[in-house]
């Protein structure tokens, strides 16, 4: 029972130096697959993925136009407000107008997905960005969701102005997917996934080389090794090829 016991352990057991140098040995064929999954998936990116641009436009709402009688109560009501006027972008009212402005062929739902509206902390500027396939047609309907919601902001806040910091711009590079980072992590797929099958085909593999091997999986003691020539693999060749 106890010999059986260590023969168990034994095979269990992995020998890291020995799986370092068997990655190194098959470094080459490691790299090799990084390299093209890494060209697959920039392949797949440039001609499966369509690209998408984002356009922003930059609004800011005070509670006061007259800034001579600004105050830090002011700025703060309007700091704090922010979050109220971000919900009121993304409401309804905003999202119906600009369809029926831009006879859009979408809903308010499918309109959401396009819009984000970010509100930094510590300040009353208010980000629209809208994402599309078509740059233009994401430039428009920024600024068309900027006009809609100043107004709508300013009937429900009872705000006399909301004013224009940045005009939704046309976006001249695609912000996604991005080609770069695909190809990164298609490349560190290729070479995990390549070091993890030389990995599993070591494991798996129980056959005896070496007589280090016999004494390590068997517990026996090699009396002698026969040498292997070529020679002999060819004459055994030719027995093969005259019996046939």
């Amino acid at each position: 029972m106890e010999n059986q016991t260590v023969n168990n352990n034994d095979e269990v057991e992995i020998d890291l130096g020995e799986v370092f140098h068997l990655l190194l040995s098959k470094l080459g064929v490691i790299i090799l697959s990084g390299i093209v999954f890494c060209l697959a998936a920039v392949m797949g990116t440039m001609l499966l993925i369509t690209p998408k641009y984002e356009s922003t436009t930059k609004i800011v709402v005070l509670s006061k136009q007259d800034s001579s009688t600004l105050t830090n109560q002011d700025i703060q009501t309007s700091t704090s407000l922010t979050k109220d006027y971000a919900e009121l972008i993304k409401s309804r009212t905003v999202t119906e107008g600009v369809i029926a402005q831009l006879n859009l062929d979408m809903t308010h739902e499918e309109l959401l997905k396009k819009l984000s509206v970010d509100t930094p902390t510590d300040t009353r500027v208010v980000s629209i960005t809208v994402t599309d396939t078509d740059p233009y047609t994401a430039a428009q309907i920024a600024n068309a969701v900027r006009d809609i919601a100043s107004k709508h902001i300013q009937q429900v806040m009872d705000i006399k102005a909301v004013n224009v910091v940045e005009t939704a711009n046309i976006p001249d590079e695609p912000s996604s997917p991005s080609v770069p980072k695909n190809g990164v992590i298609g490349g560190i797929l290729g070479i995990l996934l390549a070091a993890a099958v030389v990995i599993i085909v070591y494991l798996t593999n129980d056959t005896v080389k070496t007589p280090e091997d016999v004494e390590k999986y068997l517990g026996l003691s090699v009396l002698g090794t026969i040498p292997y020539s070529s020679k002999m693999g060819k004459k055994s060749k030719k027995k093969k090829k005259r019996h046939a």
